[in-house]
This record gives C-alpha cells, structure tokens and sequence, in this order.
C-alpha cells in the first residue's frame, strides 16, 4: 500500500519586532572638547587630511604634502640683522669646531656697549683694573661729604690687645651705603691673589657711581691653605678700609692725639689670664667690655689707664 502525503500543515512564522532606535539627539552646540581642539586648529588640519586621503587615497603623500604647507618660523635675520651679524658664527668644522675660544670682534663689541641696540648713545666699557675714569673730576656734595667725614661715636671704636684702635669693616660699608647708597660703590681687583708664605695680599680700587676714587693693598694672614679664601676675604676689607681714607671716612684713627685722648677715656691696660696654660700678660681693652677669651682678668692685678 501506498503512504499517504503528509497533510501536516507548518507554523505560521512570527514577526520578530526590532526595537525602534531612539532618535539620535541632534546638537549643534559644540562641547568643551569640541572648543578646545577648534582653538588649537588640530579641526582645520584634520579636515585638509581627511579631504587629501579621498582626492589621493595615500596617507603618507597627504602627510609629505601637509609638512610642505607648514610655513618656515621668523629666524633673528628677518627680526633684526642688525644684531644677526653681531653673533658669532661656529666655523666650518661645524657645531663644535670653533677656531679658537675667543668671541668675535663684532660680538665683543656688542657686549661692551652695555645692551644697546644702536638707537641711543652708547657706552664705552672701562677697564676697572687699570683704569683711573673719573678721578678727581668734581667734588661731592655737601650732603654727601657730611656723611664721609661726620665723626666717629666713640661707641663704634674698638681697640686691639696691643693698643691699635680701629673700626669695623663693616661700618666703613654702612657709612658708605649712607652716602652713595647700596649698590653706588664696589671694590674693583686690580690684580691677581697673592699668596705667599704665611699673609694674602691683593689690590683693588674703590670705584664710586663710576669713578675711580681711590686704589689701596690689602693684606691678611692665613695659617693654613684651607683658610686662604676666608684670607682672601679678609684682603679685600682690608683694602676697604685703606681707600676710605682718600674719603676722610675715620680719619681721626690716624690721627696721634686723638688717639691718645680715647685711649685715656676709653680703654685701659690691664693684666689677663689664659684660661687654660694660666699665662698672664698685659692687654689692651676698653673700659665697659671684659677680656676676649681664652683671657680673664687676672685676679689681684693693677690696672694702668
């Protein structure tokens, strides 16, 4: 017997319903990214890439072109010539291969004009080591000399062991910043460090609003080579010192009855102690001050004015 056909009849197929996208929301205000890369131009040069890719289908010819387009940066010959061709140029053996160490003539003569750029008149530089610019070329004013020569508070004098009496270095520099204020003076080397066996000595010039006022010799003992800078130092107050005299800054130091008369009223001679060998010996000191250590006053020792 034959099958019969299968009468069976298929499912109907069921509609899958996709869902809707929601509606893009369209919004032309440009965000924060957007404002930053517009204003860094990195849009402009986007959209010219993305346009040569579709004219040229090759990334790297839109990039060889792109670098092209850049426009060469100012050098210093388009901004002033005038000061291209005072800078030295390396030689011919290239970066590196200068000739020699010394700056050119052009470029020598640049720095010594003190900054100026040709529009006004131009300073001439001076040569502090030999130079005597500005000697005694006109007096100073009252004001100021009232200042250089007031006299010394007999609080400010000190006095040695040995009977010199003296003012600090560092009043001559008040003295002097009173008068030409800080900044309007300076010691000027007139030559090399000189050390010798046991003392450093140097000369320098005292140079005042750009004159030269006077030059003197400092000297200082140093004990061993690790003090010559601290020695060195002490020179150059030294020297200080020796040209304030040409100011009559402290004159009355050098002067033999003025010191007499201080040391009658101020100081006095009297023996002292060493705190650690018990030496004694005579010392000069002033009247309201004790000893300077290792010394005391010796006790039951006379004391002469």
């Amino acid at each position: 017997m034959g099958s019969k056909p299968s009468t069976e009849v298929p499912p109907p197929k069921t509609e899958v319903k996709q869902p809707v996208p929601a509606a893009v929301q369209d919004d032309d205000e440009p965000d924060e990214w957007d404002k930053r890369i517009f204003s860094t131009g990195c849009a402009e040069e986007n959209a010219k890439m993305t346009d040569c890719y579709y004219e040229k289908k090759d990334w790297r010819a839109c990039k060889d072109e792109k670098c092209a387009a850049i426009p060469q940066a100012a050098t210093i010959d388009d901004v002033d010539p005038q000061l291209a061709a005072q800078i030295p140029m390396p030689g011919a053996n290239g970066a590196n291969g200068y000739t020699n160490g010394n700056p050119s003539a052009a470029f020598t003569a640049a720095l010594t004009r003190g900054g100026s750029n040709g529009d006004g008149p131009e300073q001439s530089a001076i040569d502090w080591s030999s130079s005597f610019h500005g000697l005694s070329t006109t007096a100073f004013s009252p004001e100021t000399a009232a200042v250089l020569m007031q006299p010394l508070d007999a609080i400010d004098i000190e006095i040695k062991p040995d009977g010199i009496i003296y003012l600090p270095e560092i009043k001559y520099r008040r003295i002097l910043n009173r008068a030409f204020g800080p900044g309007g003076w300076g010691l000027a080397p007139r030559g090399e460090l000189v050390v010798g066996e046991k003392v450093v000595t140097r000369e320098y010039a005292l140079v005042v609003h750009g004159r030269f006022i006077a030059q003197a010799r400092g000297e200082c003992q140093y004990f061993s080579e690790e003090t010559i800078p601290t020695a060195g130092e002490g020179c150059k107050s030294n020297a200080l010192l020796r040209c304030c005299k040409d100011l009559g800054i402290a004159s009355e130091l050098w002067d033999p009855r003025f010191i007499r008369t201080f040391k009658k009223a101020h100081c006095h001679e009297i023996w002292v102690e060493h705190i650690v060998n018990k030496k004694r010996r005579q010392v000069w000191t002033r009247k309201d001050s004790d000893p300077a250590y290792p010394y005391v006053v010796a006790k039951g020792a006379a004391t002469r004015s």
